[in-house]
């Protein structure tokens, strides 16, 4: 939920109590999806005046735990703990209350949007009759002398009844938080909710043509008896490409080549394409957006909004499209834009995933032929494809061995979803570790990985070292996984499990 969305309910709840309708006030109260720690402590006070002391009990639990120096919420949820006759927590909330405090005489909530005035004496007050509930008679007297030096005029005569009592070892009043006193939202941010017009309407006073009730704004037209059907094309629509559409639903871009939009954005299609996607343009960026989100618009027509029937701002947006994998923004040139390029799904790549020393990924399209393969791989390892043989397994042998008599079509028919694993040998690589010498490196810091090839792991987890790719990357196994990584984020372990 927004923060306007979120600002409107608040304040028709605030308005709805203000009318006494406190039913009401809680229902938008808590539908609220994430509501504050002001919006917590109203809605525990309309269960204190519901007399629903466990659910106000759960609220001012929440609003302290959104703002723990929030001592009005203290002394409300201490008041709350007395109610239900739990003594022991009521004082141990009264004495938060005061502590919050910080020494002050008051705290006035006015700026924050509470009217209501926290006065450290009737903390104090309180805070005594928790403690004579409990048999405390010396410390609640000791705590309304201490009151005596935090009092205010208007305050003396509770003060002093109260310590009456307790020398006569009599119980005294609650001092309670006034009911239906809750917290407001800024009132500038509820007065920029209404729309405003700064324009006005403008008003016909005189025209040539019969019956112009027309109040917009447009270029001036030629006023002839023999006129074009159609009023001239603005220059600026001719400059601007493709389509004008105006947008029905919100559209929240899941990749980078896609456009964010909001309902009544007006954009211009450059080409759609068949999998129901578009490429647009709007505010000089360019991007794809769902067709179906869209609704083609004639600018021209002055009448179209008058008969046009506006959408319900509730109905659901339609489904998301699914993308082709060749679906691609048109770009920019200097002539006009390309064509939107679909690539057939026989053509769409395929990744390969190849453990060597250490563990890559190259894209190539399936199918491909045995050198074309080994070029791709040889060009990634910057290595002779004469010096490196591929197998469909970990053990080379001569089942698995990959080569160049070997049928293609077997190979790329293990692929699945477009994903392949393939395992590459050299015989003249030296940096490989040997068997018998496993070596163990401790994770000094995370590291997430970036690419397929790369290995992911937490501070502090055991890595087994595979290979050193080269001085600053290597390859290990860690929870499973095998791939490589910065040298920098680990260090080795020594025998007897100390880091060296």
């Amino acid at each position: 939920m927004s923060f306007v969305d979120t600002l409107r309910q608040w304040d028709e709840a605030v308005t709805c109590v203000e009318k006494g309708d406190s039913a009401e006030a809680l229902r938008i109260f808590l539908s609220i999806e994430e509501p504050n720690s002001k919006i917590c402590f109203d809605i525990g006070c309309l269960h204190v005046l519901d007399e629903d002391l466990d659910k106000a009990e759960k609220a001012f639990d929440c609003s302290i735990s959104k703002d723990g120096h929030l001592a009005v919420a203290f002394f409300q949820r201490g008041n709350t703990f007395y109610k239900k006759k739990r003594y022991e927590e009521s004082l141990a909330d009264f004495k938060q209350a005061f502590k919050a405090l910080r020494g002050n005489q008051l705290i006035d909530y006015k700026a924050l949007g509470l009217r209501y005035k926290l006065y450290a004496c009737e903390v104090l007050h309180n805070m005594a009759l928790a403690e004579v509930q409990m048999g405390m008679w010396e410390q609640a007297q000791e705590n309304l002398v201490k009151a005596l030096d935090y009092k205010t005029e208007s305050k003396l005569n509770l003060i002093d009844k109260a310590l009456q009592s307790t020398l006569k070892q009599n119980v005294f009043k609650l001092v309670d938080f006034p009911p239906k006193v809750l917290f407001m939202p800024n009132k500038n941010y509820v007065a920029e909710l209404e729309k405003k017009d700064y324009l006005g309407k403008a008003k016909v006073v005189a025209s040539v043509i019969p019956q112009d009730e027309f109040s917009g704004f447009a270029p001036l037209q030629p006023q002839v008896e023999d006129g074009p059907t159609h009023p001239k094309e603005p220059e600026v629509l001719r400059a601007l490409e493709g389509q004008p559409h105006t947008v029905l639903y919100e559209f929240v871009p899941e990749t980078s080549d896609e456009l964010a939009v909001v309902p009544g954005n007006i954009v211009f299609v450059l080409q759609k394409g068949s999998d129901n996607w578009a490429s647009v343009v709007f505010n000089e960026r360019r991007g794809l957006v769902p067709y179906n989100y869209l609704e083609p618009l004639d600018i021209l027509d002055s009448k179209q909004k008058k008969q046009g029937a506006s959408r319900s701002p509730s109905q659901e947006p339609p489904t998301r499209p699914e993308r082709k994998q060749g679906t691609k923004v048109m770009k920019e040139s200097g002539k006009g834009d390309a064509p939107v390029k679909t690539v057939k799904p026989e053509e769409t790549a395929c990744i390969v995933k190849v453990y060597y020393t250490f563990t890559f990924a190259v894209s190539v399209t399936p199918g491909s032929s045995y050198s074309s393969l080994m070029e791709v791989i040889s060009k990634k390892l910057s290595v002779s494809s004469s010096t490196l043989t591929l197998s469909s397994n970990s053990e080379l042998n001569q089942e698995s061995e990959i080569n160049a008599d070997t049928e293609m079509e077997s190979v790329w028919s293990r692929a699945s979803r477009g994903r392949i694993a393939l395992w590459c040998f050299n015989t003249k690589n030296a940096d490989s570790i040997q068997p018998g010498s496993e070596t163990s490196l401790v994770a000094l810091h995370s590291y997430e990985s970036s690419s397929p090839e790369d290995l992911s792991f937490q501070q502090g987890d055991t890595i087994v070292l595979l290979s050193r790719v080269n001085q600053d990357w290597l390859e290990g196994q860690c929870h499973g996984q095998t791939g490589i990584f910065p040298a920098s984020f680990v260090e080795e372990v020594s025998k007897n499990g100390q880091v060296e």
